[in-house]
């Protein structure tokens, strides 16, 4: 049976379209309506292990959780995690079935498109009304040729459009016009509205715009959304978001992070970043490590190729140094695996075949052989016993010496591995500082001190409150709703 459902295309990357569904989801669920989110294709490496075992793009985890659904594989039927310039690893249906270049992957979409339309009636099945948002511009004709993302999808599902502009980039007039005139005429009339985001300064100055984009497009605006500040305290999609990342408070805990060229689940650095008494500085390639209290090594999709890039830059030799002024090293997944005396990587899982050493602080050493590991867990951190939990996603086998001093118990087993002084330490486990008593012990170790009225998860769930009533008090929901009720 055929369900409400609407799709928001975007002019472009990173304009916006995840946070706005996850807004909707929230805004719709608060009026009664079972809302499913959905996303065809995604490509990112910021990942979320789901209720079913299986992994989707982050954005979809967090709408899930706006709609108050449990994430399912079936939000995110195909992910791509870039581990090069030209190639990612494939994600169907929560599983990696292997990795194929840009080019390669082209030639495999006409064969995907049936189980992503198979995913897509699943939720659609269970739900009030399913919000579907596309992957980059809707008028990449160079790649239109069996598109799942955007429109390809949208003639497939049958589903209208609105199509979403980001006037913070600039151009918005451009950008919306441009992508209306460079799509088909069936395609065109397929989208019904659009919606200009990231709105900053005096709306009336927009209202001659409005005309013109109507006497170019035939299309109305549905509403035009000031900047959401609050945004910023919410999981991330992919790496665009470190550009933007708040200036650097002084005083407190400092905590340097060396920005990998493939790093992965830096959602993990958020709730430190938001804690007043810590100043998160993420380090660029050529940029040396500043004097610090912790380096934080983070998640990698290709740990390899990484690990030669950070000691490319030099971080290696800052770390060491770091470590002989008595400094604190954590690594989470790829970063704890770089922390120990070897990576194999022979049957060459996250790019070519091969081994490397890694930087000697732990005795441990890592093979990456052997199904992923996607799974959610929780249990102890053993310094402090304060509770922890997250979930894991690796393909990585570690252990050594230094392994019989797990950083965590999870259950009935350990994970992960501390130096005999407890100043070095490593574990797989994502999420760990989303645990409020966890970090605020943590902190305390590294001299500082947690803000206590600070709960990370309340936080996350007032920020899509606000952001729903944000939105509910600027875009005519009503209006979308129409439009997705006369699919």
């Amino acid at each position: 049976m055929r369900k409400p459902a609407l799709m928001l295309q975007g002019t472009g990357s990173d304009v916006g379209k995840s946070v706005l569904l996850a807004g909707l989801a929230r805004a719709l669920e608060r009026r009664g309506l079972k809302v499913m989110p959905f996303k065809p294709q995604n490509m990112s490496n910021n990942a979320a292990v789901t209720a079913d075992g299986g992994e989707i793009g982050r954005a979809q985890a967090l709408q899930a959780r706006a709609a108050r659904v449990a994430p399912t594989v079936a939000m995110n039927p195909v992910l791509l995690k870039p581990q090069s310039e030209r190639g990612a690893q494939i994600v169907v249906e929560g599983r990696v079935i292997g990795s194929a270049s840009a080019r390669d992957y082209q030639a495999m979409k006409r064969d995907l498109l049936p189980r992503v339309l198979a995913c897509f009636r699943h939720l659609e099945a269970q739900a009030d009304i399913v919000l579907v948002e596309g992957a980059g511009s809707a008028a990449e004709i160079n790649l239109r040729a069996d598109d799942i993302a955007n429109m390809g999808f949208a003639a497939a599902a049958d589903l209208p459009v609105v199509l979403v502009g980001d006037i913070e980039r600039g151009g918005v007039i451009a950008q919306l016009v441009g992508t209306h005139a460079l799509l088909e005429p069936a395609e065109q009339a397929r989208i019904k509205a659009y919606i200009v985001n990231k709105f900053r300064g005096d709306v009336a100055l927009f209202a001659d715009a409005l005309a013109s984009l109507r006497e170019r497009t035939g299309l109305d605006c549905l509403g035009i959304v000031p900047w959401f500040e609050r945004a910023r305290a919410l999981p991330a999609e992919d790496g665009m978001a470190l550009d933007r990342r708040v200036p650097r408070r002084e005083g407190g805990v400092v905590i340097a992070v060396p920005r990998l060229p493939r790093i992965a689940n830096f959602d993990d650095l958020d709730p430190l970043a938001q804690e007043k008494d810590v100043r998160l500085d993420i380090v660029e390639q050529g940029d040396p490590l500043p004097l610090c209290d912790l380096v934080l090594l983070p998640g990698s999709k290709a740990t390899l190729a990484d690990l030669r890039s950070l000691c490319a830059a030099g971080w290696d030799i800052d770390i060491r140094a770091h470590v002989r002024r008595g400094g604190h090293v954590l690594g989470i997944c790829a970063g704890y695996q770089m922390l120990g005396n070897r990576i194999k990587d022979a049957h060459g899982i996250e790019g070519p075949p091969g081994e490397a050493p890694g930087l000697g602080l732990l005795d441990v050493e890592t093979e990456l052989t052997g199904e992923k590991i996607l799974i959610a867990a929780e249990g102890i951190e053993i310094m402090s016993g304060s509770a922890v939990r997250g979930y894991e996603m690796h393909m990585g086998r570690t252990s050594g010496p230094d392994a019989a001093r797990p950083m965590l118990r999870l259950g009935t087993r350990a994970d992960g591995a501390r130096s005999a002084d407890g100043r070095i330490a490593g574990c797989h486990l994502h999420g760990i500082f989303a645990g409020d008593a966890f970090r605020r012990e943590f902190l305390a170790r590294l001299g500082g001190s947690g803000d206590k009225l600070f709960d990370y998860e309340a936080q996350i769930e007032a920020t899509l409150d606000a952001l729903a009533a944000h939105l509910e008090a600027h875009l005519d929901i009503d209006a979308l709703l129409a439009i997705a009720h006369a699919r």
